[in-house]
């Protein structure tokens, strides 16, 4: 009777891996997000004048070209940085923040700078997902030289985070898909 109990037992669950594991149910799908508005405000500790680097296209590809603004940093100064995201195709509005949070284990932003910005500021990422890498949404910038060029921001979707260099912020081994790109004109003086 051993023997019948165990195969009894085994047939129980092979049907029921069999029946739970429906070839037919679809994937969760994790969708490139849509963003047409991306502000990174950077605050200065401890007093002076917020910067906001906007880029904007609310008719999305194709349309009216984007507007980029830029801004100056002042140098020696340390800045908490915010990143916000829009989808103002929707209506109303779609504030694609929350999403990217939410889903941050999927998501991370890469910084990186022109030849006239090269060692101009330092940067830390101040947030991370539930694994503890980082996301990117709120950072933390030191200027240490001055320098004049762009600041590139990208929000890569489904990014290996486990690669070489990712979790320092290094793109290169990332992979994933990018959902968005600007670069933001900057000065530091």
């Amino acid at each position: 009777t051993t023997m019948k109990l165990s195969k009894y037992t085994w047939l129980l669950l092979a049907s029921f891996f069999v029946f739970s594991c429906d070839p037919d149910d679809p994937d969760p799908i994790n969708e490139e997000e849509v963003i047409t508005r991306v502000t990174y405000t950077l605050t200065p500790v401890g007093g002076g004048s917020t910067v906001s680097l906007v880029f904007s296209d609310p008719d999305g590809d194709g349309g009216t070209a984007p507007v980029i603004t830029g801004g100056s940093l002042a140098l020696g100064k340390t800045y908490t940085g915010v990143i916000t995201l829009l989808n103002e195709a929707a209506n109303p509005d779609e504030d694609i923040t929350t999403e990217v949070q939410e889903e941050g284990e999927d998501h991370q932003f890469f910084f990186s700078v022109s030849t006239g910005l090269t060692g101009a500021f330092e940067l830390a990422y101040t947030d991370a997902d539930a694994k503890g890498n980082p996301i990117g949404l709120k950072t933390e910038l030191t200027t240490v030289k001055a320098g004049t060029g762009t600041l590139r921001l990208t929000l890569r979707h489904l990014p290996n985070k486990t690669a070489s260099g990712v979790k320092n912020g290094d793109i290169t081994n990332a992979g994933g898909e990018t959902d968005v790109e600007v670069d933001f004109p900057v000065t530091v003086l």
